[in-house]
């Protein structure tokens, strides 16, 4: 997805699935804080069959549309992908929700001229959006095929927001970017189908038995996932909530993150590792979070065999002019947990630290 996401794991999938290792034939690889899905696709492409979980709906249709095989989306009743594409493509605009609140037409609707989209964008994404929902109602396309469906729409209505990065705020004057036109893009489907299933909600209500390996990439940071990509998550789950602010931001304080919070950031780490029934656990943090990586280590090595994985510096998300004079990179690291029989016998166990090759 052509998304900037905080945190994103693009760069170092690879080495993360790396660490999970081939599947042995039992077990599902689960990903707890799947974001865009990249990791749990990575791990797909090693052979394993994958659980991902987020608690924004957003989230969990664009990583598991990464996952789709092109069997599982022949779309039979409008006569293939991409002339499903090309049916949404040709709909005549329709004044609906993201137009009355994320365009200049906000101004009328709202009493403030919001400039996340311009109103011939955002009332094609309304009209796209509301066939899907007719079509599948209809039983015209099938669950897995409305998923890739709006996973386009999300990809292609972020190539044409009026952002600096996130949809935190907008721009005040119109980006090159946001000017474009929407256009949906076909994507190259996976040849091969994938065993997958897929969670919305609070990570510690996933599933997960001893054989299976589990990779958490909570956030780190104060940003709030849920604010900061709050009208990707309207356009995915297709409805009206009330919104306001400046931003028109919908509810989600009941989805604000205890790992965001510097004070219960560290409790709510160590918890989520201890309560994971998997026999290996591999947790993704950085530099730039919270907790400083010493004080991590020593909290979770009473709960088995500990081994840090550096991941080495990628570069560090810069939403305006400050963040760039701060810092150009951060420090990637994974935590990789064992559970061992004697975990409860011994105050603390052995931690180690390599560098991944």
């Amino acid at each position: 997805m052509s998304v900037r996401y905080i945190g994103s794991k693009a760069r170092v999938s690879g080495l993360i699935a790396e660490l999970a290792g081939f599947p042995s034939g039992a077990g599902v690889f689960v990903d707890g804080f799947s974001g865009t899905g990249v990791v749990a696709e990575a791990a797909a492409n090693m052979g394993w069959p994958v659980r991902i979980n987020d608690h924004l709906t957003s989230s969990t249709i664009v990583a598991a549309a990464r996952l789709i095989a092109s069997s599982e989306v022949l779309f039979a009743e409008l006569g293939g992908y991409e002339a499903a594409l090309e049916a949404l493509s040709a709909l005549h605009p329709v004044v609906g929700f993201i137009t009355r609140e994320y365009s200049p037409l906000s101004a009328e609707h709202a009493g403030v001229e919001r400039r996340y989209f311009t109103k011939a964008n955002a009332s094609r994404i309304d009209a796209m959006r509301a066939q899907i929902t007719a079509w599948r109602k209809e039983g015209v396309i099938s669950a897995v095929e409305e998923r890739l469906l709006i996973a386009d729409l999300l990809a292609a209505a972020n190539r044409v927001a009026n952002i600096a990065g996130t949809y935190g705020c907008f721009l005040r004057h119109w980006s090159s970017t946001g000017m474009r036109d929407l256009e949906l893009r076909p994507r190259e489907l996976r040849s091969q189908t994938v065993e997958v299933d897929v969670y919305v909600g609070d990570v510690t209500e996933v599933p997960v038995g001893p054989e299976d390996v589990v990779y958490f990439d909570p956030p780190y940071t104060k940003r709030q996932y849920a604010a900061y990509y709050h009208i990707l998550e309207t356009i995915a789950v297709g409805d009206e909530p009330e919104v306001g602010g400046v931003t028109g931001l919908r509810p989600w304080k009941h989805l604000a993150s205890d790992f965001c919070y510097r004070k219960r950031a560290l409790g709510a780490l160590v918890s989520l590792m201890r309560d994971c029934a998997a026999g290996r656990v591999l947790l993704s943090y950085s530099s730039e979070g919270h907790v400083a990586q010493d004080e991590l280590i020593a909290a979770l090595a009473p709960l088995g065999e500990l081994t840090v994985h550096s991941l080495g510096d990628i570069g560090r998300y810069r939403p305006n002019d400050a963040a760039v004079r701060k810092a150009d990179s951060v420090h990637e690291y994974v935590l990789e947990l064992r559970r061992t029989a004697q975990v409860a016998l011994v105050p603390a166990a052995q931690h180690a630290e390599r560098e991944v090759a």
